[in-house]
């Protein structure tokens, strides 16, 4: 009865991924360029935004780095309208938006996983270590060439990417300087990133890091990312600056687009409060 049930909340999750609303999106001017990737041996589309004064100016920016980065049916067009509106307002600094379009997403953000379950889901072959291998070590260093760069960088994600955020987090702590995930996928290998979070903070690195993180109604997630809170209120070294953002009055797709800007907001300004 247990894997019953269990089996028919993957089945709700599943379907609340397939249902996310229609939205007309306008597409903002960018760039697109291909990286033939050989740590994940496939052709990667990526699709960077800049400022509309970034032409004009020799200002270096920080990169702000985002999984589901497609044109078409995925969160590109709306995260960079929302960070161009955002930084127009002076409500953030200036920064690059780079997208990765997807191939196979599921593969690309998920861990290795020990329940066998979730393979009707994404496949339990760890394919988010090589995606974060692709980053790091291929779609950076292009990006750092061919645009005006600082050290800052920063990772976005809802879902799926959301937990390939939190992994990143946990796992490679060092690899970003601030990390956003709405309603991440944390009961993926029976939660156990939340259940060790304890253990991954005990050997956090000494860098100064900022977290934000949000849960909605979907209760196969909130449960995660309510406990999660509550460790780091107990278990958050001083360097980790950290917030949580419960969501209950959100569904698992529209939580995305509801607090995308309270998220980049915060994340960006939390220094100067």
């Amino acid at each position: 009865m247990k894997k019953a049930l269990g089996f028919l909340l993957l089945c709700l999750v599943m379907l609340s991924c397939k249902s996310t609303p229609q939205y007309n999106d306008p597409v903002p001017q960018h760039d697109d360029f291909t990286i033939d990737s050989k740590i994940v041996n496939e052709t990667r589309v990526i699709n960077v935004w800049t400022p509309s004064n970034y032409k004009s100016s020799n200002d270096a920016l920080p990169v702000l780095y985002m999984p589901d980065g497609g044109i078409v049916q995925e969160d590109f067009p709306h995260i960079a309208n929302t960070v161009a509106k955002l930084v127009e307002n002076k409500s953030i600094p200036p920064m690059i938006l780079v997208g990765i379009e997807n191939t196979d997403r599921r593969k690309d953000l998920s861990g290795p996983s020990e329940v066998i379950e979730d393979e009707q889901y994404c496949p339990l072959s760890d394919g988010a270590k090589n995606f974060r291998a692709f980053i790091t070590d291929e779609l950076m260093p292009e990006i750092n060439k061919n645009y005006r760069t600082t050290d800052e960088k920063g990772i976005i994600g809802e879902s799926l990417a959301g937990l390939f955020v939190m992994e990143t987090f946990f796992l490679k702590p060092d690899t970003f300087d601030f990390y956003v995930a709405m309603d991440p996928s944390l009961w993926w290998n029976d939660h156990y990133l939340e259940r060790n979070a304890k253990r991954y903070l005990g050997n956090f690195p000494d860098k100064k890091i900022k977290f934000w993180f949000a849960g909605s109604d979907a209760e196969d997630i909130s449960v995660h990312t309510n406990n999660l809170a509550k460790t780091l209120e107990n278990e958050a070294p001083e360097q980790l600056i950290w917030k949580y953002s419960s969501e209950p009055n959100e569904q698992h797709n529209t939580i995305f687009r509801a607090t995308k800007e309270k998220a980049l907001t915060w994340i960006l300004n939390v220094e100067k409060n």
